[in-house]
């Protein structure tokens, strides 16, 4: 929770709540990499079962990508483990509807980074991102 609150605090501008009825429904949590502030890195996608299927994270990525704050961004970035297949495709739709590349390298070994407790994770990165994007492209 703790570090969900600084994440709330500290990465607002790249981070977006959405809501059903007055509960949370949806979360992305991201942030520029400091090392390039063109890119945005999406650290978590979640969610709720109950409002799954409406394509709500995709729409949540691409507020982000509206935001004026963030319209120097032209590239994202995120990590998959090669068994999360939902993930893989969201990130597929969102190159598909931002019309942009979708590259796919190694990034994190299980073995090497994770000794062997965690799945090794793909770097994704979705590039180039338009500046003048629209959210309608998201619906």
């Amino acid at each position: 929770m703790y570090c969900n609150l600084l994440q709330c605090r500290d990465f607002a501008e790249t981070s977006v709540l959405a809501e059903m009825d007055g509960e949370a429904v949806g979360w992305v949590s991201g942030y520029r990499r400091p090392a390039d502030p063109s890119t945005l890195f999406i650290w978590q996608v979640a969610v709720h079962e109950r409002a799954r299927g409406l394509g709500l994270a995709r729409r949540m990525l691409f507020d982000l990508l509206e935001r004026q704050e963030l319209g120097d961004v032209v590239r994202m970035q995120t990590t998959i483990t090669p068994d999360n297949h939902a993930s893989h495709a969201l990130f597929r739709s969102v190159a598909e509807r931002a019309n942009a590349a979708l590259e796919e390298t190694a990034c994190f070994d299980e073995e090497r980074h994770f000794e062997g407790r965690h799945a090794s994770e793909r770097l994704i990165t979705i590039s180039p991102l338009n500046s003048k994007r629209s959210a309608r492209s998201a619906t």
